[in-house]
């Protein structure tokens, strides 16, 4: 298994914030399923998906496909949240210092991204309120 995908894996298992705020690079760009405007930097970048560990990863959560090379990481991703079936793709890009330097998440069908849309929105109020 590439190292990065390693990585990555290990993060997602534990919910390891300490170690997804050391693999994301300082200028990594986000791209929501949701937010028009790409989301720059490593603090919001790590709010976002900070949140997402806490939205997505419950017990049914499973990778169900990896497109990997040194660089790039394509991983296909199932869940259920409140009855809603939801199939995604993470898109990771990594630097030369095994770095994530972008992130783009692409979620279906579109009731899925309305709820998705709706607890992130809920858990990101509650992080600006801090």
């Amino acid at each position: 298994m590439n190292k990065n995908l390693a990585t990555w894996h290990q993060i997602i298992l534990n919910q390891d914030t300490a170690k997804l705020a050391d693999v994301l690079a300082e200028d990594v760009v986000f791209y929501s399923p949701v937010v028009h405007t790409p989301q720059i930097g490593k603090q919001i970048t790590f709010l976002y998906l900070s949140a997402a560990f806490l939205v997505l990863f419950n017990d049914t959560f499973k990778y169900v496909r990896e497109v990997v090379n040194e660089t790039e990481t394509l991983l296909e991703f199932e869940v259920e949240i409140d009855g809603t079936s939801i199939n995604g793709i993470d898109m990771i890009s990594w630097n030369n210092d095994g770095k994530i330097t972008s992130f783009k998440v692409m979620i279906r069908p579109l009731k899925a991204v309305t709820l998705i849309h709706h607890k992130m929105g809920e858990i990101l109020k509650k992080y600006q309120q801090k």
